[in-house]
């Protein structure tokens, strides 16, 4: 793994050159070098130093290389105008390399001051680059409804360390308390989102610009449920015992988001609602503690980062257009841009877990996971179902249809640039399901 950080640290050359397809193109070639590392297998592979990777980290470092050099394909407008453009392509690659340390990352201390330095370029990216005066606001939040819940779980941390003198997470099997479970999983909690402390999320969407929303939903939310199936086994006793309660307020949680949802007349504001939903049903999964939620979860967390990162894009691509993310305004746009209208069907499609979408295998794998657990579920887990469908058509049919607004008196088509991020958003999203098996092995 060593040598995959030393070719990054060798990327900060590159991030001050003013050449955006060269940096671009040399970032998706890393992504396809680690991509030829796969390991088909559940066991620690490729260790050097403290690092190391099964196919949970493996799937999750592959999804970070790809997200953020989407990232950079995303912010044409940022190299266009020239908006301190080194200075966010530094930031993108310093989110690379703390997110590669904290998925690949075998001791608990390292993963956790990671897991902490990740949130500096995020805010970074917020403030910088967002849009409205808000921003500053929505990095707070983002700041300290993290920041609040992670003393707690340093402490647990050299509570361990001093009872066990190990902190390498492949020999974590000890069992713990109902205290040390709080103060261990509760940033964890916040991290994914669970209902109740998901606040932050959907103002630091809003406010953030494409890329801070794409490397959010893709890869920040799943810092949470990595952290989660990583630690589960030190509270298998006590898991059984209170899970319930997480998995009762996810699911209620994800239905009532789900209504809030066909409510919002923002389209940012929808997608990242959308988010909370989606990974309340990756955190029951989890909290179940059998093998098939561990394994829907993971299928979920990949298929949601590449959907929801695709579908911030598209809503960026209108928002360039006609400078307004309202839905009141964006519509009709199968006739200006039918391309791009296209995309907007195979997206929220993918949304609501139409095959051939890897949604429709993590959700099925979920439901089989979550009914087994809780045969009451199913009620919820219907409704949860039918409402997603509900919103991601709502979402589809409000910006597509309708009668045109009469202040847009010029438009322009998509470009190639975005034609090409959404097809590689879409493309791995419809094909990794031919090959579910893959992601559903790791344990």
């Amino acid at each position: 793994m060593m040598k995959f950080l030393l070719s990054l640290m060798f990327l900060v050359p590159f991030c001050f050159l003013y050449n955006f397809w060269l940096l671009v193109s040399v970032m998706f070639i890393l992504s396809f070098l680690f991509m030829m590392n796969y390991s088909f297998n559940y066991i620690y592979l490729n260790i050097s130093y403290i690092l190391g990777s099964d196919l949970l980290s493996y799937t999750l470092i592959l999804l970070s290389f790809w997200i953020c050099s989407m990232m950079l394909l995303a912010s044409g407008k940022i190299y266009k105008n020239n908006n301190y453009y080194y200075l966010f392509n530094l930031m993108v690659l310093f989110l690379l390399i703390s997110l590669f340390l904290v998925f690949s990352s075998l001791n608990l201390f390292v993963f956790y001051l990671f897991f902490e330095i990740s949130l500096i370029p995020t805010l970074i990216l917020i403030l910088g680059w967002g849009y409205q005066p808000e921003r500053i606001e929505a990095g707070m939040y983002l700041l300290f409804y993290t920041l609040l819940v992670s003393l707690p779980m340093m402490i647990s941390i050299f509570f361990y360390y001093n009872n066990y003198s190990s902190m390498m997470l492949m020999y974590m099997n000890c069992q713990m308390n109902l205290l040390i479970y709080l103060c261990m999983n509760m940033v964890f909690f916040v991290k994914m989102p669970m209902f109740f402390i998901h606040l932050w999320l959907p103002k630091a969407h809003v406010e953030a610009p494409v890329s801070g929303s794409m490397i959010l939903a893709g890869i920040m939310l799943k810092l949470g449920g990595y952290g989660l199936i990583r630690l589960m086994s030190l509270f298998i006793e006590i898991g059984l015992k209170i899970n319930y309660i997480f998995i009762v307020i996810s699911l209620i949680g994800g239905f009532i988001v789900s209504l809030i949802c066909l409510r919002q007349s923002d389209m940012k504001s929808l997608i990242a609602y959308s988010s909370v939903a989606h990974m309340g049903l990756v955190l029951s999964g989890i909290m179940t503690m059998n093998i098939w939620g561990f394994w829907g979860s993971l299928a979920m967390m990949l298929a949601h980062g590449l959907c929801s990162s695709g579908l911030f894009c598209l809503a960026n691509i209108t928002y360039e257009r006609t400078m307004s993310r309202s839905l009141y305004l964006n519509k009709g746009l199968i006739n200006i841009m039918p391309n791009l209208s296209l995309w907007w069907f195979l997206l929220c499609s993918s949304n609501m877990a139409a095959p051939p979408s890897l949604n429709l295998l993590g959700e099925i794998v979920l439901i089989n996971s979550l009914i087994s657990f809780i045969s009451f579920s199913m009620v919820l887990l219907m409704f949860l179902s039918f409402f997603s469908a509900a919103y991601s058509l709502f979402l589809f049919s409000y910006s597509q249809h309708g009668v045109l607004y009469s202040g847009l008196f010029s438009m322009y088509q998509g470009l190639s640039r975005e034609y090409l991020l959404l097809f590689l958003h879409w493309f791995p999203l419809n094909l990794l399901i031919l090959k579910g098996e893959l992601w559903i092995l790791f344990i």
